[in-house]
């Protein structure tokens, strides 16, 4: 009967205590996103967003707009920290610009099927029968994004879903189309990895990415003039890698690799969220 009473008496306080340190940490939280947000605001008051920075293949600027009121005297927030936050990647979207990623069919390897708007790429088991190109990977099968960039900060979501392998970062513009190369950033490549079950840095050598849950969405932020490239997993808020801080040069864009016909389907979001597209087969010029 003691035994049966000690052992309730000190449940409850277990659950008490348990409780309370729940709620303060909950509170702790609130109260540091709400002066971490305060802060940026105050020492980012003088940004704003210039125009040009971000163009797909036409010119135009392909990305979400945004303003902050206009201030002399405060600096640009700095992301010497912020760069490595395990959590809350939605903080992050609030100093970068969504942008609008459509892919580059020009760019598609043969295997490749782009669909109508350019969100949705999916592998083929028989290669089309396009022209010779000098912007087509003929041996890898990558496609790019028709999103360049050379300045500012941008991100974008990658809806990867159940698939079993695939490639997803950044690359140059001027990066080789022909042939075999290896992806790392000596060649131009800042991408991970999904292959064989296991993730990976596109490092060299290759970084294990130990990963606590399964991402079905990844979001990919760039900022050019800081050299930094991050990943996070946007099913559960936590943070994949980021590379090594680069001195960025020339105009960068966004890669998606494929490994086999059994992958699945990328889907690109849209600034709005949107991840859904249907697929087509190209219609083939008549020489």
């Amino acid at each position: 009967m003691i035994f049966t009473f000690t052992f309730f008496f000190f449940s409850e306080k277990l659950q008490k205590i348990s409780g309370a340190l729940q709620d303060e940490i909950a509170r702790r939280k609130a109260q540091f996103k709400k002066e971490v947000i305060q802060d940026r605001k105050r020492k980012s008051e003088g940004f704003k967003t210039r125009k040009g920075i971000m163009t797909g293949s036409n010119g135009k600027d392909n990305r979400r707009k945004w303003r902050r009121k206009k201030a002399k005297g405060f600096p640009m927030f700095s992301f010497a920290a912020w760069r490595d936050a395990p959590i809350y990647p939605d903080w992050r979207k609030e100093e970068f610009e969504a942008a609008n990623v459509t892919l580059d069919e020009a760019t598609a390897h043969p295997a490749l099927l782009v669909s109508e708007r350019g969100r949705r790429v999916t592998w083929q088991e028989t290669c089309q029968d396009l022209p010779s190109s000098t912007q087509r990977f003929n041996s890898i099968p990558c496609v790019l994004g028709q999103l360049r960039i050379n300045s500012g900060r941008a991100y974008w979501e990658v809806e990867v879903g159940d698939m079993q392998s695939w490639d997803l970062g950044i690359c140059r513009d001027n990066v080789t189309r022909k042939g075999a190369f290896i992806m790392s950033p000596q060649n131009g490549f800042w991408a991970i990895r999904l292959y064989d079950g296991d993730y990976w840095a596109l490092t060299s050598p290759e970084t294990s990415l130990p990963l606590r849950e399964r991402p079905l969405k990844v979001g990919i932020f760039l900022d050019y003039e800081a050299g930094d490239v991050s990943f996070y997993n946007m099913t559960d808020g936590s943070h994949i890698f980021t590379f090594p801080q680069n001195t960025f040069y020339g105009v960068l864009r966004p890669l998606f690799r494929f490994w086999s016909s059994d992958s699945g389907s990328l889907n690109i979001c849209s600034a709005e969220g949107e991840c859904t597209d249907v697929i087509h087969k190209p219609t083939l010029q008549v020489k």
